[in-house]
């Protein structure tokens, strides 16, 4: 009876959905063998899935990776069948636990027992001829709550998610626990760690200074950080370029932040740590994530306002948004509801206290709420922090950056065919996203203390399904 309904199961998975038709993938030994390992991959069976490793592989493989993997994506949905030949076939599926398309490849043996002998699977833009259906408020709202009730079930999502259009709540929920051991649970007005999403308020701080006149686009930085130790950086790279992660400046997470993160407390450890390193290409030449560039920042903004970072950030963005509880205090100070990032190791959650910086900055680190995630995008669109030109430069994307382009500490894109525009955040126990639907009113914030991509999976499957107003 199990070996039928096995037989069954991989019949099935062989019929790939098209635009809403039902078509069979072509027999071969290759996408039967797909369709075999899709049953066991997607299936509870742990113990199952290494069996098969050690039959089907021709090789020995990373079982660690793939239990990861069927974490982070909940199994995989085939989609269509693009290629197969008998010892090749390559597909398209969607990841079971969200909107992600990924393109599989699988290649096996030329005879039997066709074993594979390679793997391999790339996130890509969903095809176009493969839309996700909008919905109504209503419709959205009740998909939405079954979704998170069953992620969380699932343990794949702890946080708080908030749906708002021209400033006003259409959806507010939170789930899962702030504190796991004292079974704290995450309440709409809990604080996460943000992560990267420091950038954003970063961004908007600096044109703020570029507003009065104390800070120029298109200075470079040793305008301003007169003592900067490396002569190269200080000359040629601009604010601009800081802005838009084209100066070449370089990350700061490895080694040296690791053995001194508790002593980084200020934008200018961050300088005398790593100021002295060259540029990793010329400035203006191409793109590449810096949290090192936004760090910079940090400093550049206690120079040219006299204040810190902190209290400049503070006065002149969360204030004006009303963002009462968003911070970067230091990590030894206890903040009242605030959650507790969990970061999982070998199949288990741990809090990620070792991981974490002295205190949040300039490039992230953090901690927010998703009302004041909302307050900030409304005071934006409103035009209550810049006017509508300051507004556009600020958000406009300025240069390509993969899944959209770049702007002034904000990614700006298109779902679904609508443009968007906010910045995620993302570390080992901490996940959000900010996602600003212009044209229609939509903002969507989703906070999580737990792994990515715990919050894009949420923010991303509302976006695509918002109605177009």
């Amino acid at each position: 009876m199990r070996a039928r309904l096995l037989s069954a199961t991989i019949a099935a998975a062989l019929c790939v959905g098209t635009t809403g038709a039902q078509e069979s993938a072509p027999d071969t030994p290759s996408a039967r063998t797909l369709s075999r390992w899709l049953v066991v991959f997607n299936a509870p069976d742990r113990e199952g899935r290494q069996v098969f490793f050690q039959e089907r592989w021709a090789y020995r493989p990373n079982q660690t990776f793939y239990e990861e993997l069927r974490e982070q994506t909940g199994g995989f949905e085939l989609l269509r069948v693009e290629e197969s030949t008998s010892t090749r076939t390559i597909a398209i599926a969607k990841h079971v636990d969200s909107d992600a398309v990924a393109r599989i490849t699988f290649e096996i043996e030329p005879a039997e027992p066709y074993r594979i002998v390679r793997f391999a699977a790339q996130t890509i833009p969903r095809p176009a001829d493969l839309p996700i259906a909008r919905l109504s408020e209503t419709e959205l709202v009740a998909m939405l709550r079954a979704s998170l009730d069953r992620w969380t079930a699932a343990d794949r999502f702890a946080g708080a998610v908030l749906v708002a259009r021209h400033g006003t709540p259409i959806f507010t929920a939170a789930y899962g626990l702030a504190d796991r051991e004292r079974r704290v649970v995450n309440t709409i007005e809990t604080r996460f760690k943000n992560g990267s999403m420091n950038k954003m308020f970063t961004a908007a701080a600096t044109m703020m200074l570029v507003r009065a006149g104390k800070l120029e686009l298109a200075a470079p930085v040793g305008k301003y950080l007169t003592d900067y130790p490396n002569t190269n950086v200080a000359a040629n790279v601009t604010i601009h370029q800081l802005l838009t992660h084209t100066g070449g400046t370089g990350d700061i997470f490895g080694p040296e932040f690791s053995a001194r993160r508790l002593y980084l407390r200020t934008p200018g450890d961050y300088v005398t740590l790593f100021g002295k390193r060259d540029l990793l290409f010329e400035p203006g030449s191409q793109w590449m994530y810096s949290n090192y560039g936004f760090a910079l920042l940090g400093a550049i903004i206690e120079r040219a306002s006299g204040q810190t970072y902190y209290d400049y950030v503070h006065d002149r963005v969360f204030m004006p948004a009303g963002m009462t509880s968003t911070g970067s205090e230091p990590e030894d100070q206890v903040l009242p509801n605030t959650a507790i990032g969990y970061m999982k190791r070998d199949g288990r959650w741990q809090p990620n206290t070792s991981t974490l910086p002295y205190r949040g900055m300039s490039a992230g680190g953090g901690y927010t709420t998703v009302g004041d995630l909302a307050r900030f995008a409304t005071a934006l669109t409103s035009h209550r922090l810049f006017n509508a030109q300051d507004t556009d430069l600020l958000t406009t994307g300025k240069v390509p950056s993969g899944g959209g382009k770049y702007a002034y500490g904000f990614v700006d894109t298109m779902i679904g065919g609508v443009r968007a525009f906010g910045h995620s955040g993302g570390a080992p126990g901490q996940s959000g996203d900010l996602i600003i639907l212009p044209d229609s009113g939509y903002v969507v914030a989703v906070l999580s203390n737990m792994d990515p991509p715990a919050a894009p999976r949420v923010s991303n499957f509302v976006a695509a399904r918002l109605p177009v107003r």
